[in-house]
């Protein structure tokens, strides 16, 4: 499989590019702090407060906070979260093949990547609107802000969070320097970061997705569809070092909702530990 196609298809039914505020790699995780969940700190039978190795605190902080959160999403749920087009583990899937140079595999599952979540997103624009997604929530606790031209973290609404998000996907698609479509023409050194960038955002698009439309989804009878290109997408970011454990995870009182889904699909042989 060859990269040096990848200028002729990325430019066709391009998005038209918008003025944003500032860059998407500068976007950061936030959430309201009246939000933030401050559950007191677990004590042991005849013991203190801090009586409890850091690990076994948030795990029993992450635990209360399911408690009180309640029933799982729908996405953790029987026989959702098994719907899949792909069965088995996706290693082989991701794997490099032979003879192709490791910039040109990540260049091209990227730009997959991103015209399969287009596609997704663009059928959930009529479900992801203005009055309805008036945050960037991707999860209970969890809402990504953006930081504008002043360093100030700003709430925007969802359409227009992955909107810059994408317009900018688009324009580094484009950007021969970047992704070079000429053969013989090398990558840039800075490739492997901007890759990283790239991956950040869209995994933000697939966490806000899971956690504010599966529903929507699931009546598309899409689930399996979508389920595939989530775990393609992580398993492909895992070989790859294009995925922080932390973007999956979060942090304790702001978790990413899809963070137990990657917890869940590990456990089930979906996704390597």
């Amino acid at each position: 499989m060859s990269f040096f196609g990848l200028g002729r298809s990325a430019t066709k039914g391009a998005r038209a590019p918008k003025r944003s505020p500032t860059i998407p790699d500068q976007l950061s995780t936030g959430g309201d702090a009246s939000a933030t969940l401050s559950p007191s700190s677990p004590i042991t039978p005849g013991g203190s407060p801090g009586s409890r190795s850091p690990a076994r605190r948030h795990s029993d902080l992450e635990r209360e906070q399911r408690e009180r959160q309640g029933p799982p999403p729908l996405y953790l749920s029987q026989p959702f979260v098994k719907a899949a087009l792909v069965k088995g583990n996706f290693k082989t899937i991701v794997m490099l093949p032979k003879w192709v140079d490791v910039n040109e595999w990540v260049a091209i599952n990227i730009f997959e990547f991103y015209t399969n979540l287009n596609l997704f997103y663009g059928v959930l624009t009529e479900f992801c609107t203005l009055s309805s997604c008036t945050t960037m929530a991707a999860g209970n606790t969890l809402e990504y802000t953006w930081i504008d031209s002043n360093r100030k973290q700003v709430k925007l609404p969802a359409p227009t969070y992955v909107d810059y998000v994408f317009t900018w996907v688009q324009n580094l698609l484009e950007d021969k320097t970047i992704f070079p479509t000429d053969s013989g023409r090398p990558f840039p050194q800075t490739f492997a970061s901007t890759a990283k960038h790239i991956y950040r955002q869209l995994l933000r698009v697939f966490a806000h997705i899971f956690h504010s439309h599966y529903a929507h989804l699931l009546h598309l009878q899409s689930e399996p569809h979508f389920n595939s290109l989530f775990a393609h997408f992580l398993a492909f970011g895992k070989e790859y070092d294009l995925l922080d454990i932390k973007d999956i995870r979060g942090q304790p009182g702001q978790r990413v909702g899809v963070g137990d889904l990657w917890e869940k699909w590990r456990e089930m042989g979906i996704l390597e530990g």
